[in-house]
């Protein structure tokens, strides 16, 4: 396959490895399957931001990077125009992130749609995440539209309190830290409960600990975090 400078590359934790499923076994096993070359077609991702779209849609391309698997984020190429949707019809699997994004766009929507038909030609395998499913989607093109409301839905939901908890701590040790039960606690009470902000956070506090070579405590992170753009005095639950 014919790489060009506009795919997007993989964050290195963003592998299934480090993903803790909670109520989405059915659509990691799903992924999994298709990374492998079991099966193959179009799936949708679907859930609120902080799911773990995105992530789900790179550890999928991960594994199968030994074949020709490619991640393209739409949003980071949509100042290059729609012909950055040329040169992966060769892929055995695509993945599509922010799809929604370009919907009403009727050139974009082309793009898409002549890249479906390649991947349903040889029998490949394309991958599209939103926060909204398909049909409550408004696309300029029927046939787009058609082709996406029939592709095979993965609907993803929040993790809850607990999970999340295993999902940081999963992170931090990845990471060589430990993290208190407490500290996490403080990280769920004070800020939103989205995975993508408790990342956030513990990539801010990740760097400050390593400059002040602390442990990472409530009142430490609390100092850390007195600043932070997410930081919100109302969310303070106690």
């Amino acid at each position: 396959m014919n790489q060009i400078p506009l795919a997007i590359g993989l964050r290195e934790r963003a592998v299934f490895e480090s993903f803790i499923a909670g109520p989405n076994e059915v659509a990691v096993a799903q992924l999994q399957a298709v990374a492998r070359g079991q099966v193959s077609g179009v799936y949708w991702l679907s859930g609120l931001s902080g799911v773990g779209k995105s992530h789900l849609l790179q550890a999928t391309c991960a594994l199968a990077r030994s074949t020709d698997a490619v991640y393209l984020s739409l949003p980071q190429l949509m100042q290059f125009g729609p012909e950055s949707l040329d040169g992966w019809h060769n892929a055995r699997l695509v993945a599509i992130d922010d799809a929604a994004i370009v919907c009403g766009d009727r050139h974009w929507e082309q793009a898409l749609f002549g890249l479906y038909r390649e991947v349903e030609e040889r029998r490949a395998s394309l991958l599209l995440a939103a926060r909204t499913p398909p049909q409550g989607l408004t696309f300029s093109l029927p046939d787009l539209a058609s082709r996406f409301s029939a592709a095979t839905l993965l609907t993803l939901r929040a993790l809850d309190e607990g999970a999340q908890r295993e999902a940081l701590r999963t992170r931090a040790v990845a990471r060589g830290l430990e993290l208190p039960e407490d500290t996490m606690l403080y990280l769920q009470r004070r800020f939103r409960r989205d995975l993508s902000t408790l990342y956030e956070l513990l990539d801010a506090i990740d760097d400050a600990a390593l400059r002040a070579q602390r442990r990472l405590t409530v009142p430490f992170i609390r100092e850390v975090l007195a600043h932070h753009p997410l930081n919100d005095p109302g969310n303070e639950l106690g």
